[in-house]
C-alpha cells in the first residue's frame, strides 16, 4: 500500500507541477506591427533580425511622405523570411491572453483574424489642419512642421511660421540657425487674449522676437499658392530644395515664402487607442520610457503616437527599435519560464493544494486508513 500511495503522490505531484506552467498561446505570428512609418517599420526590423515572425499593417497614411524612405526600408526589411507587409488598415484588437501571458486578435479592414503574442502601435498623430485653401495640397512638400526632417533643404531660404502667436518663439529657437529672414504669419492671433497667453507661456516673448529680428504679420490669411516645387527644382548636390509660396490674406498685399514651418494641434492617427482604453497623456499614448510599453501587458506604442516626449524620423526609428528589442527579450522570458518545471521552490501546502486541484481530494479516506493501521 505503501509503494501504490508513493506512486500516486508522484503523479499527483506531477500533475500539479503541470498546472502551474504558463502556456504559450499558438498564434500567426509572435508580433504584429501595425503602421508603417518609420516607427513601424523599424521595430519590424529590429524583430526580424532576431528572426520572430511579424506581420506589419499598413494603411498608407502618413503625416508627412518621406516615400523613397519607406519603399527602401521595405526592400530591405522584406529579405528576412520572418516579416511581412500588407497594405491594410487594422479595425479593431483584442486582448485574448492569459493574466500572465499576452496575445492578441488583430481584426484587418477585409474582417480577416490575425493572432500575435505582441502589438506595436505605430499609427501616428493626425495634423489638424485649417480649411486653408493651398495648405492641404501642399502639406509635406515645402509646409512642414518639423525643422529637423525638412529644414536643412530650405537653409537660408525666406522661412514663414504658421500658427498660433503664442507658438511662435518655440518655432524661432527652434530655426534660428538656419534661417535669418523669419515672417511669423499668426493669422489674426495677436489680440489682447492672444498676447496675455504668448506672456503667460513666454515671458518677454517680443524682446526674443526682436533678437532674431522676426516679422509678425497678424492679418487673416485666404489662401496659399504653390509658385515653385521644390521636389522638381532643386539642387541634389548640395541638399537644398527651392519652393515658392505666394500668401494671400484678406486685406493688402500678398507675401511670398520658400517655406513653411507649422504650428498645428494634433490628434491620434487611429481610433485603436481609444477603444482599447489605453492610458493617454492629453493627446499621446502614455509608455515606460524604458520599453515603450503601454498600459496594456504585451501592446507597445512607438513615434509620435506615443508620449515619451520627442517627434521626429531618427526618434521614430529609435523608440521602434527599443520596443523590438525589450519584447523580444519579454517573449524570450516567457518561452523560458514555460520550459522550466515550476515543481522547484513549491512550498509543500502549494504542493498539496495543487494535488488537490489536479485530482480532487478522492484520496483522503484512503490515506486516512493507512495512517490508522500504524
Amino acid at each position: 500500500m505503501a509503494i501504490k500511495l508513493a506512486s500516486l503522490v508522484s503523479v499527483v505531484l506531477s500533475l500539479g507541477s503541470l498546472a502551474l506552467a504558463d502556456p504559450i498561446p499558438a498564434t500567426d505570428y509572435d508580433v504584429i506591427v501595425v503602421g508603417g512609418g518609420p516607427s513601424g517599420l523599424s521595430a519590424l526590423s529590429g524583430v526580424s533580425r532576431v528572426r520572430r515572425t511579424a506581420l506589419l499593417f499598413d494603411d498608407q497614411r502618413y503625416r508627412t511622405p518621406p516615400g523613397e524612405f519607406r519603399a527602401l526600408a521595405r526592400e530591405q526589411i522584406l529579405e528576412y523570411p520572418t516579416a511581412s507587409i500588407v497594405n491594410r488598415s487594422v479595425l479593431s484588437i483584442t486582448p485574448i491572453g492569459t493574466d500572465k501571458v499576452s496575445a492578441f486578435s488583430v481584426m484587418d479592414a477585409d474582417g480577416q483574424n490575425h493572432t500575435a503574442r505582441k502589438v506595436v502601435l505605430g499609427t501616428g498623430l493626425r495634423d489638424v489642419l485649417p480649411d486653408t485653401p493651398g495648405l492641404r495640397e501642399a502639406w509635406g512638400k515645402g509646409i512642414f512642421w518639423c525643422p529637423w526632417c525638412d529644414g536643412y533643404e530650405h537653409r537660408d531660404q525666406g522661412i514663414g511660421i504658421l500658427g498660433h502667436l503664442a507658438d511662435v518663439v518655440g518655432s524661432v529657437l527652434e530655426i534660428n540657425t538656419q534661417y535669418s529672414d523669419i515672417v511669423a504669419l499668426v493669422n489674426g492671433t495677436q489680440t489682447a487674449a492672444g498676447e496675455a497667453e504668448t506672456e503667460k507661456r513666454r515671458p518677454e516673448w517680443k524682446k526674443q522676437l526682436e533678437v532674431w529680428n522676426v516679422k509678425l504679420d497678424n492679418r487673416t490669411i485666404s489662401s496659399i499658392e504653390r509658385l515653385q516645387d521644390g521636389g522638381m527644382v532643386q539642387d541634389k548636390a548640395d541638399h537644398r530644395q527651392f519652393d515658392n509660396f505666394r500668401i494671400n490674406f484678406t486685406t493688402g498685399d500678398s507675401v511670398e515664402r520658400n517655406a513653411l514651418l507649422t504650428n498645428f494641434p494634433t490628434v491620434q492617427q487611429s481610433s485603436l487607442p481609444g477603444q482599447l482604453h489605453l492610458n493617454m497623456t492629453k493627446d499621446k499614448i502614455a509608455v515606460s520610457s524604458s520599453s515603450m510599453m503601454t498600459s496594456l501587458d504585451g501592446l507597445y506604442a512607438v513615434g509620435d503616437a506615443n508620449s515619451d516626449g520627442s517627434s521626429n524620423v531618427p526618434h521614430a526609428m529609435f523608440s521602434g527599435k527599443k520596443a523590438a528589442v525589450y519584447l523580444h527579450v519579454q517573449l524570450s522570458r516567457e518561452d523560458t519560464a514555460s520550459k522550466i518545471s515550476k515543481r522547484t521552490g513549491l512550498s509543500p501546502s502549494e504542493l498539496e493544494e495543487e494535488a488537490h486541484r489536479a485530482i480532487g481530494r478522492n484520496l483522503e479516506p484512503q490515506w486516512d486508513a493507512v495512517m490508522s493501521r500504524r
